[in-house]
């Protein structure tokens, strides 16, 4: 096969650049499955990555991108086969193993997920690892008993990637929707698709938080941690749930035992790096059904390759509403 190109990082002494090169598959590691790249995306962690201080890759030059979609040309696993479309997300893929900004992959069969019927590959991008967690999110709520007439529900962060598309999940299922956001655009954008409710971002985190506030909320996903996380766990009702899978606002968790022990509310750690396959599949599948947005293009604003490392740069600026689709191919 001719050489190809992928985004490459680099260092040198404290400071790291983007750099497009051509490689070649001998370049990639050795692995099962060999993947033509359609589609990637842009999540916090790939902007991370970009950034000296970042702790996400411990080895240069690396090739970022924690997501892909394509179509495989090479199978050593008798799960795929040539021409199958597939979607490749977490584990090690674009932390410390080559990533998916990159015209072709090679990746263990175990990290790979059949598309689902109903999914095209440019959606499945624009879901990504966000959409991903989002639907593991609403999800976990559900499973907690969490129902549409049981009230509402509170969701921090919601113009990134995972509130913005927890949001619009949880309206198509019936959900009242409290979305908060720090930017200027979040109200036409938030309602949209599908908020009942759009408040700022210090709405979730007052100036005092009590032990254990107004039950305001049914149940609650936080995006960011820190103070907001510590405020929504005192403001959800009687036997409510609040998931969490982010940090941007913070990593240390300042709380009590009352909203646990005096209203019986759940806290719910998400994960979709080590999720496991079975779930990982299901997960996908009500992606592709249940959880299937109508309006799902109107999330993502589309970018070629080559323009790739500014929009990187641009999402660690906090400049950017929803998500990013990278289209490889």
């Amino acid at each position: 096969m001719k050489s190809f190109q992928a985004l490459f990082i680099e260092k040198e002494a404290d400071n790291t650049s983007l750099h497009f090169r051509e490689t070649t598959l001998d370049n990639l590691p050795e692995n099962e499955v060999t993947i033509e790249v359609h589609y990637s995306g842009i999540n916090y962690k790939d902007g991370l990555a970009v950034l000296p201080e970042g702790k996400i890759v411990n080895q240069y030059p690396f090739i970022p991108g924690i997501d892909a979609s394509g179509v495989v040309i090479e199978s050593k696993s008798d799960r795929f086969q040539v021409g199958d479309e597939v979607i490749v997300t977490s584990y090690d893929f674009g932390v410390s193993y080559f990533g998916g900004y990159s015209e072709f992959i090679r990746v263990p069969a175990e990290w790979v997920v059949p598309l689902p019927q109903g999914l095209s590959l440019k959606e499945a991008m624009i879901l990504g690892t966000a959409g991903f967690t989002a639907a593991l999110s609403v999800d976990a709520l559900e499973s907690s008993g969490v129902r549409p007439e049981t009230g509402k529900i509170a969701v921090s962060g919601a113009t990134g990637g995972v509130g913005s598309l927890s949001t619009a999940i949880l309206a198509k299922l019936g959900f009242s929707v409290v979305a908060s956001s720090g930017k200027k655009d979040a109200k036409d954008f938030l309602q949209k698709f599908g908020a009942s409710e759009v408040v700022s971002r210090e709405a979730f985190q007052p100036e005092k938080i009590r032990a254990l506030d107004k039950q305001l909320y049914a149940g609650a996903i936080d995006c960011v941690g820190g103070k907001p996380l510590s405020y929504l766990l005192t403001a959800v009702q009687y036997g409510g749930a609040v998931t969490t899978c982010g940090m941007s606002a913070g990593g240390k968790l300042d709380t009590t035992v009352f909203p646990f022990i005096l209203r019986g509310v759940q806290l719910l750690g998400i994960d979709s790096v080590l999720c496991p396959v079975q779930k990982r599949t299901q997960i996908w599948q009500r992606l592709a059904t249940d959880f299937k947005l109508a309006n799902l293009e109107e999330l993502a604003t589309e970018i070629n390759f080559q323009t790739l490392p500014e929009a990187l740069h641009q999402v660690m600026n906090g400049g950017v509403t929803g998500r990013y689709l990278v289209k490889i191919k």
